[in-house]
């Protein structure tokens, strides 16, 4: 008899972009489209996907593999979707409630991210709201 092993596959959106987090046990590494995050570029988007890594015991996500596939959007919308797909998995993998209060402290959008999106663009301008200027002259 073979070992079923244990996989999870999350999403997290933010803007357009949209990040699939594929989890399992491992060694704690941490890849972010097969880049690992310690040298993951620019600082402060990595700063921000380690957010949910730092709430959490050390204990808990150095025994999981976290690999995650990010597309669309900017490199901060990635980034934020990232940190929401890694906080996902990490509270379905532990399946704490503690964990979750604490993320859910910290930053609510870890969990239940945001809603907003672009707005259609309208006729009679270039944009949603932005109209093509009149001249009386």
């Amino acid at each position: 008899m073979s070992k079923s092993k244990k996989v999870l596959v999350l999403s997290g959106k933010r803007k357009t972009a949209t990040a699939r987090a594929t989890v399992r046990a491992g060694k704690g590494r941490i890849r972010v489209n097969n880049i690992p995050v310690e040298i993951f570029e620019p600082k402060l988007a990595r700063d921000k996907i380690m957010e949910p890594l730092l709430l959490v015991d050390d204990e808990i996500w150095k025994q999981l593999d976290i690999n995650v596939a990010v597309s669309g959007g900017g490199f901060m919308g990635q980034a934020e979707a990232t940190r929401i797909a890694i906080a996902k998995c990490l509270i379905k993998w532990t399946k704490s409630a503690r964990l979750r209060t604490a993320l859910r402290d910290y930053d609510r959008t870890m969990i239940a991210g945001d809603h907003r999106r672009k707005e259609p663009k309208k006729f009679g301008g270039p944009g949603a709201r932005a109209r093509s200027q009149k001249s009386y002259r």
